[in-house]
């Protein structure tokens, strides 16, 4: 796990793009695995640390390549994320992020086969919704305790699950829970302006990040993911 979050760290740092904690060293002592990073210096963010983060952001999101996925797989929280490529955007989502997840929470009795969408249903709405995407590096995991404003105002990336992937999926994650200063979208929206469809794509990405606390947290997410499948599948 941590040697996933090592190559997430490293790789950003690559982009020149936004910055992250210097990784010392990645081992294990005895039973236990450890990362050792930069500690970084943080203070409470102001205006103009949410401009910058949304800027530097949206920077980040501008490296593409070709496919949707990366070379490794790695984590989301403890669960493992399958980083397999895919040529679209839907195929990706599909069959990498939320059937992962759907079979999951079957096999834990979260969700029933009822509630679960066959693959062509689930295929069709995204196809819908996401046309041309393009494969976007993203952080993959972006709450509020994954970035750090250091004491000068330089925005810090923490705990990434990185892949290519639509760059709404870390708009959806910081909107999860409370979201960010409007700032932040405001500064991220002048790169990426919002367009039709955009609160139904957050409501889908967000869908695959409901599924993994319903996996890892259990029945009080139930009803938030429930939601979703029944607005949409």
């Amino acid at each position: 796990m941590f040697q996933a979050e090592k190559l997430g760290l490293e790789t950003i740092y690559k982009t020149k793009t936004i910055e992250v904690p210097e990784v010392f060293y990645c081992g294990s002592f005895e039973k236990d695995s450890f990362l050792l990073l930069q500690y970084i210096e943080p203070k409470s963010p102001e205006k103009k640390d949410f401009v910058r983060l949304g800027t530097k952001l949206a920077t980040l999101h501008n490296i593409s390549q070709t496919s949707f996925g990366f070379t490794s797989d790695n984590y989301i929280g403890r669960l493992f994320q399958s980083n397999k490529s895919h040529l679209n955007w839907e195929d990706f989502y599909c069959y990498e992020r939320l059937l992962p997840q759907l079979k999951l929470s079957k096999s834990k009795g979260l969700l029933s086969n009822n509630e679960i969408p066959e693959i062509t249903g689930l295929l069709k709405v995204l196809k819908d919704m996401f046309c041309n995407a393009k494969p976007s590096l993203l952080h993959g995991d972006l709450w509020s305790g994954n970035f750090i404003i250091a004491t000068d105002g330089q925005p810090f990336l923490i705990d990434p699950a990185i892949y290519f992937g639509h760059h709404e999926v870390d708009i959806a994650m910081s909107k999860l829970f409370g979201g960010f200063d409007p700032y932040f979208y405001e500064a991220y929206q002048d790169y990426y302006p919002v367009d039709e469809n955009y609160s139904a794509r957050i409501d889908l990405h967000q869908l695959y990040y409901l599924l993994v606390h319903l996996n890892m947290f259990g029945n009080s997410y139930y009803g938030s993911v429930k939601a979703i499948l029944s607005r949409y599948f």
